[in-house]
């Protein structure tokens, strides 16, 4: 069997014409198309028939990151106009803090026209409620392709949070090729969005209404939610021939002791909404795993690695590994686990949290599709074919898919 590291990215191309990217939402959100795929077998939906298609031991587990309007629009003495793209927090470094910071804050950004600001305090006036905060942006240390920069404001009442929400513009995805408009406001969040820290929306969750939501009750499917803040590398294109030269960015989840408890107990068939619940979903076990033979591990080296999945250790059994988490935040006081992940899932990676899956079309060469591929044994191809000779709409706005391989 191939090695998971020497895949061929090529491999995994293949035509997605402009017309079948979805630039803008349907009227109705669950009016989407949904393909189903089953045990080999696919049907056409529409996504309001979700609850009705479901198995009936569904558990579904969402994703409630909110999106932020991250991306912040300076405008140097030059006439030189600078984008300072917001991607996580430095300092404080918890994203709740970070919003509610007054005064300062630091965080970690990409930086548009960045030659024109080699140095200097960029500074823009924000009314806020009849008011004007002097809003400013300092550079700082380079990350990688991304830099720290230091936001300062004069107005100890107004936090960054709403600075964001005055001066910040919604980061819809880079190939719709267009501005944001007012109403990404809306569409590009999900309707169960609570915690803000994205900087792009879990867009299998888009489809969701608050009628689909309430059939799921009347049909006793139960759901949960986790948090996992969506990063811009979640657009990072595979630029290397095979897997192994791609770095995997890093996101940060946070779930609930609860959550995590009622996993390791149930009998229900786990259907994530999402690659980022995906992920989160199946780093858990990767979290439980370690704890197995490192029970006494500090918190902050909980965090997955990317190739962690592929080194070959022996497995646990999934819901021990649930256990073994659920055991250590007890023993430590704690209601929630809060780090990071790196996991990459592709062709090679054994699932063991995951038993469905709900999630639009994604991208031809994109980490996401390897992610689809691994699921479905491989057989992403005609799945996506199908989608493409009947109309299928693609990628953030597009149509979604449940899979049940």
């Amino acid at each position: 069997m191939q090695k998971t590291q020497n895949i061929r990215i090529e491999d995994f191309n293949y035509p997605l014409p402009d017309e079948r990217i979805a630039k803008f939402p349907l009227s109705k959100r669950d009016d989407s198309k949904l393909l189903v795929y089953r045990k080999g077998e696919i049907e056409e939906h529409r996504f309001h028939e979700l609850p009705k298609v479901l198995p009936a031991d569904s558990l579904l587990v969402f994703n409630n990151t909110r999106v932020i309007q991250a991306r912040l629009h300076f405008r140097k003495e030059t006439g030189a106009l600078i984008e300072v793209f917001c991607l996580e927090p430095l300092e404080p470094h918890e994203y709740s803090l970070s919003f509610q910071s007054t005064g300062s804050c630091s965080w970690l950004c990409l930086v548009g026209n960045l030659k024109k600001w080699k140095n200097g305090v960029l500074t823009q006036s924000v009314n806020i409620d009849g008011k004007t905060v002097n809003f400013r942006a300092e550079r700082g240390l380079p990350h990688g392709n991304a830099h720290e920069v230091h936001f300062s404001w004069d107005d100890s009442d107004v936090t960054f949070a709403t600075l964001l929400d005055h001066a910040g513009e919604l980061p819809i995805p880079p190939y719709l090729n267009r501005e944001t408009e007012e109403s990404d406001k809306t569409t590009y969040q999900t309707v169960y969005s609570k915690i803000e820290g994205s900087v792009a929306a879990p867009t299998a969750g888009l489809h969701f209404t608050p009628e689909v939501l309430n059939k799921l009750k009347e049909k006793n499917i139960p759901t949960l939610e986790l948090t996992l803040h969506v990063g811009a590398g979640t657009f990072k294109p595979v630029k290397s021939e095979t897997l192994e030269g791609h770095e995997m960015h890093t996101e940060y989840i946070s779930v609930s002791r609860n959550l995590i408890d009622e996993l390791s107990r149930t009998d229900r068939r786990v259907i994530a909404v999402g690659t980022t619940s995906v992920r989160t979903l199946e780093s858990l076990y990767y979290i439980g795993k370690m704890l197995e033979h490192n029970p006494n591990i500090l918190p902050d080296s909980l965090s997955v690695g990317q190739w962690q999945p592929y080194d070959g250790s022996e497995e646990i059994d999934s819901r021990q590994s649930l256990r073994n988490i659920v055991e250590y935040l007890d023993r430590r006081n704690m209601d929630r686990l809060v780090t990071a992940t790196q996991i990459i899932i592709a062709p090679g990676y054994r699932y063991h949290i995951v038993q469905g899956m709900i999630t639009n079309f994604h991208q031809p060469q994109s980490t996401l599709l390897l992610l689809v591929s691994a699921f479905v044994n491989g057989r992403w191809r005609e799945i996506y074919d199908y989608a493409l000779s009947h109309d299928f709409r693609f990628l953030s706005y597009g149509d979604s898919s449940l899979l049940l391989p």
